[in-house]
Formats: C-alpha cells, sequence, structure tokens
C-alpha cells in the first residue's frame, strides 16, 4: 500500500513501527521515483510556452483552405456611381438640395476614399467636401451631379484620388487660405436656391455644419429615407462581407486547437492578429478575454495579463477589414484539455504519495470547479438557442426591436435574463456598426431584404465568465436570413 504523507522515516524515529528490509527499500524507492516523475511533470507543465511554435500553428491551419477568399472581388466604379443615383432619388424625395460629406466612411461608401486616404495622420481643419446634388437627366431621370470642394492646394490630389466620375473632369469648387470656403461654396453657382437646404452625413464634423450655417446655408440631419440607401446591401457588398467575416471566424477555429496552457490574453490577440495579416486582412479590433475578464463584454485595459487553463473560458470578439468591408464575430470556447495518459499518470502519482481524495479541501475545490464548469457548458447552450430564435426573426417587415426581443425572451426565460447587459446586435457594412440597431425600444425601424446584421447575444456573470456567440446575417425577401460567417459554433470545443 501507498504511503499517506510524505515525512521521511528519520523524522518519526520513536514512532515508525520496525518494517523489514526489503519493505522499506521498496517504500523509499517507490517514493523517489514518485517524486522524480512528478517534479518532471510539473516541470512540463510550468514550463515556459512556444509562442512562436503556437503561431505558425495557427497560420499553417488557417492556409490549409482559404476557398473562402475565392470569390472576393472589389467595388466597381460603376456601383460607386449607381449609390450616389439612389441617394440623389431619395435626396429629391426629401426635397433636399445636396447631401455633404468629408472623408470617412460615408465619403468611402459613396467615392471610394476613406479617412486615411485623404489625411494619413488625423482629420484635416480644412474643409475638403463632397456634394452629392439630385439634377434631373435628358432622359428625364433623377440623377446624382457630384460636386467637391477643396482648398486651391489640394486640387491637383484631388484630382489624382481617383474617385469613380462621370465626367472626365471633377467638379471642383476651390478657395484660397485666406477666403471663406462656405460663402465660397454658396456662391459657386451649384445652387439655385438662394439658402440651399443641405443634408448632413451623420460623421461631419460640427464646426464644418456651423459654418455652412453660418453664410445662409439651412443644414438638416439624415432622413430615414436616405440612410435606407447605405442600409441595404447590393449582392457585390454581401459577398465581400461574407468573405471578411468567414474568414475571420475561420482564422479563430484555426487557431484553437493550437492554443496550450499558459498563454495571456495578450499573446493570443497577437497570435490572432498575425493569421489574420497573413492572408491579408487588415486589422481593426481584437478582444481576447480569459474567464472573468470575458464578464466584461468589451475587455478593457485592466485585461490582458491573465494566463489559459483548460478549465478557462475564452471569449474573443474579433474585427478585421478586406477591401473596404468590415467583420466583426464572436466565439466562446474552450482550448484542448491535457493529454489523458498524462492526467491519469499524474492522478496516479498523487495517490500514491498521498495528495488523493483524502483531502477535504481538495474535494472541496474539485467540487466547485465542478459545478462552475457545468455552468458555463449550460449557459454556452443558452446563448447558442437565444442566437437561433433572434436568427429566425430576420424577417422582412419585422422591427428591429422583435429581433432583440426573440433573443432576449429565451435567456429570461433561462433565468440569466440579468446577465444580457447590452443590445443584441446592429447593421454591418463598411462600418463594423451602423444602423439599423437592434435594440428592445427600437420599434420604428422595419426589416427589409439586403440588409446585414450581427446577431450576437451574450451572458455575463461578473467575476465568474461571459459567454457570447456573434455571427452575421441577411435578410431575405422570402426564407430564413443567410448566414454570412460560414458556419455557427457548433460546441465549446468546436467554435
Amino acid at each position: 500500500m501507498g504511503y499517506q504523507e510524505l515525512t521521511p522515516p528519520l523524522a518519526r524515529q520513536g514512532t515508525v513501527r520496525r518494517r523489514s528490509g526489503v519493505a522499506f527499500v521498496s517504500g523509499l524507492t517507490l517514493l523517489a521515483v514518485a517524486w522524480v516523475c512528478l517534479r518532471t511533470l510539473l516541470g512540463a507543465h510550468s514550463a515556459e510556452v512556444d509562442v512562436a511554435k503556437v503561431q505558425q500553428c495557427s497560420i499553417d491551419n488557417l492556409h490549409a483552405d482559404l476557398s473562402f477568399m475565392k470569390d472576393a472581388k472589389p467595388i466597381i466604379a460603376e456601383e460607386f456611381l449607381e449609390r450616389r443615383d439612389k441617394l440623389a432619388r431619395a435626396l429629391h424625395a426629401d426635397k433636399i438640395d445636396a447631401f455633404v460629406l468629408e472623408p470617412g466612411y460615408t465619403f468611402q461608401y459613396y467615392g471610394n476614399i476613406s479617412q486615411v486616404d485623404w489625411e494619413p495622420w488625423e482629420p484635416e481643419e480644412r474643409p475638403f467636401l463632397m456634394l452629392i446634388l439630385p439634377q434631373v437627366s435628358s432622359g428625364g431621370e433623377i440623377v446624382a451631379k457630384t460636386a467637391f470642394l477643396s482648398p486651391h492646394f489640394e486640387e491637383g490630389r484631388v484630382r489624382m484620388l481617383g474617385i469613380p466620375s462621370r465626367e472626365e473632369e471633377l467638379d471642383i469648387v476651390i478657395w484660397e487660405e485666406h477666403w471663406n470656403p462656405y460663402s465660397t461654396l454658396l456662391e459657386s453657382g451649384l445652387f439655385s436656391s438662394e439658402s440651399p437646404k443641405l443634408m448632413m452625413d451623420e460623421e461631419i464634423r460640427d464646426y464644418i455644419v456651423r459654418g455652412l450655417d453660418s453664410v445662409g446655408f439651412e443644414t438638416v440631419g439624415l432622413s430615414p429615407r436616405a440612410e435606407l440607401v447605405r442600409q441595404i446591401k447590393s449582392p457585390a457588398e454581401v459577398e465581400l462581407i461574407r468573405v471578411v467575416n468567414t474568414g475571420t471566424v475561420v482564422a479563430v477555429r484555426a487557431m484553437r486547437p493550437c492554443l496550450v496552457p499558459g498563454l495571456t490574453e495578450n499573446e493570443v490577440t497577437a497570435i490572432l492578429d498575425n493569421s489574420l495579416l497573413s492572408i491579408g486582412f487588415s486589422l481593426f479590433f481584437n478582444i481576447v478575454l480569459f474567464e472573468e475578464h470575458g464578464a466584461l463584454p468589451h475587455g478593457g485595459f485592466v485585461t490582458g495579463f491573465k494566463k489559459v487553463t483548460p478549465s478557462s473560458m475564452i471569449v474573443i470578439d474579433v474585427g478585421a477589414h478586406y477591401l473596404g468591408y468590415s467583420s466583426d464575430i464572436c466565439r466562446s470556447f474552450f482550448i484542448d484539455p491535457p493529454k489523458t495518459s498524462s492526467s491519469r499518470f499524474m492522478a496516479v502519482l498523487r495517490s500514491l504519495v498521498g495528495l488523493g481524495a483524502s483531502h477535504d479541501g481538495a474535494e472541496q475545490e474539485n467540487l466547485e470547479q465542478s459545478d462552475m464548469r457545468a455552468e458555463k457548458l449550460k449557459v454556452w447552450d443558452i446563448v447558442l438557442d437565444a442566437q437561433t430564435a433572434a436568427a429566425a426573426a430576420f424577417k422582412p417587415n419585422n422591427t428591429a426591436a422583435s429581433v432583440d426581443i426573440a433573443a432576449r425572451n429565451v435567456i429570461e426565460a433561462a433565468g440569466y435574463g440579468y446577465g444580457f447587459t447590452h443590445r443584441l446586435g446592429h447593421g454591418i457594412g463598411i462600418k463594423a456598426h451602423e444602423s439599423p440597431y437592434l435594440n428592445m425600444w427600437n420599434k420604428g425601424v422595419l426589416l427589409q431584404a439586403g440588409m446585414t446584421f450581427t446577431n450576437e447575444p451574450g451572458i455575463y456573470l461578473e467575476g465568474k465568465f461571459g459567454v457570447r456567440h456573434e455571427d452575421i446575417y441577411l435578410v431575405k425577401e422570402d426564407g430564413e436570413a443567410e448566414l454570412l460567417t460560414g458556419v455557427r459554433a457548433k460546441g465549446p470545443y468546436e467554435p
């Protein structure tokens, strides 16, 4: 039989019964072997993680099948012009003289120029504006006329940007540094009205709006009709949203089997970032959270240092960019458990040296860990069921609120309503967060075919763990919404 404690015989003189020499030597040998093996195994478990090896494993797995990228094509120039024509029709219906925007996501949508394309360091204080004006074509159709307001010294650069246009030369209103750019625009001849009515893009800066108002323009906010132009995606947009979101999910799934105990949140973040970069995606955001950190839906500067274990619930919320479009997905999962043979050998050794189940503290700890794991698995399934319910609600003419409520009802019925602390989701396209927004109070917005949304229910138990599943869906004219992330999570070891 094995010993119940590790105290050497010399320390127990006068208390130990006499044993035969053979038994003594055998027992001492068993202890020595057990001690050496135990130290060897513990040393192996505590060895520094080979991050480079994990990184290469992740990249190799990801590159094993890149078929999701085969249909990726940039948006063609003609589509940018069609978008402006659709906006022009909306402006005409709203009795608006022009839509005004500056470099940013909306400029990228209508003009194929992002903020970084124009000013890589920071937004320029000198107004560079794009104006989309509705006009009647020779055929009697409402089409878009596009004009620009630019500092004179930047005119050449504007012409070299390659902004899609039907005209041979861009129509640019120039202003000198000592002029008022807004009065220059008003007097440019673009407008027939003395007080033109301008619709402002939601991203435009306040000082530009105030400048336009100060010289006699009437400015108004974005209308639902104009907003709808960008909310409904074209087939080309849908394909790019599918590619970048499917690719981001594939990257997470490819990385998971490579992860090992001891990696920190920051190390896993870097591994996933490098994997995404390896397939040509550009980085956007990457939130990696373990255990109780996962109860903070967006993490924070207090996270990053925690090390993963086989029992850690991992939450990864990550987005990337590809050909101008955004991904935004989330997965919750475990890493693979230790090798079975190693675990059993460790258990045998612990029993031999008296560290087995006879210790009440260890029993209590194991019981608590077992209960925690059971709750993690339970919550994981509840969140998946909530996501399934929401997916079924993505139907034309359903309210944005109804989709959120469908998921929320499942979580509340399971007794975790208090842990679902955010809205269900949002639109997605060029921006990761676009309108419409799926929250339980948004009853005035009706879903339409062609809209794309995140579907991301979650349960967050402070001080314990969090679980969130996030996928992208396309609202279809008939039938079920289409999944744009390739495959949903199937289990905590198959996210």
